[in-house]
């Protein structure tokens, strides 16, 4: 099949791309001007709980925010 990368920046304060072979969506990634970018940012987090059963952890990463890790 052909990979396509598809990048639609119509409108200046949001930029998608999507990467399709054939029919299947295989990756798609936004960025936007009006929400904050969290993809590539590190975290110091403490493990809250580990959940065997899952094979996660859920993890408190500051500012009352939580997070799960699997």
């Amino acid at each position: 099949m052909t990979r396509k990368m598809l990048i639609d920046a119509t409108h200046a304060e949001e930029t998608r791309v999507v990467v399709v072979d054939g029919n299947k969506v295989e990756e798609f990634d936004f960025e936007s001007l009006n929400k904050r970018q969290l993809a590539g940012n590190i975290y110091l987090a403490k493990v809250t709980r580990v959940e065997p059963s899952l094979q996660a952890a859920f993890v408190e990463y500051g500012g009352n925010r939580h997070g799960f890790l699997a």
